[in-house]
């Protein structure tokens, strides 16, 4: 399978299963907007709430990632540039949620 097609593939999977997580960290945003701090760590410490937490995270990280990475191969003509971008922005889409994730598992 050619790489583009295996990128597409997966932006649409990753796509797909960020509507369902969005909405569910959408009403949960909600609910707890105007509580105070330990009903918003109660929240996270639950282990259901980390887990959804924790894909949605990954999920959308990756998801822009990928996005992102598009954007790169059509408008950076410097085969170098590119690929030191491609490569700082695939870090920081590990990095960065795995420091979340940690965080959160800390509560």
């Amino acid at each position: 399978m050619i790489s583009a097609t295996k990128k597409w593939i997966f932006l649409k999977i990753s796509g797909a299963l960020l509507v369902p997580l969005m909405i569910w960290f959408i009403i949960n945003l909600v609910a707890i907007y105007d509580q105070n701090f330990p009903d918003i760590v109660n929240f996270f410490s639950n282990s259901n709430s980390k887990f959804l937490f924790s894909i949605f995270i990954i999920n959308a990280y990756f998801f822009s990632a990928l996005s992102i990475s598009e954007v790169f191969e059509d408008y950076i003509n410097d085969d170098k540039i590119k690929n030191v971008a491609n490569k700082l922005l695939y870090i920081s889409a590990v990095v960065i949620p795995l420091i979340t994730i940690i965080l959160i598992s800390l509560l």
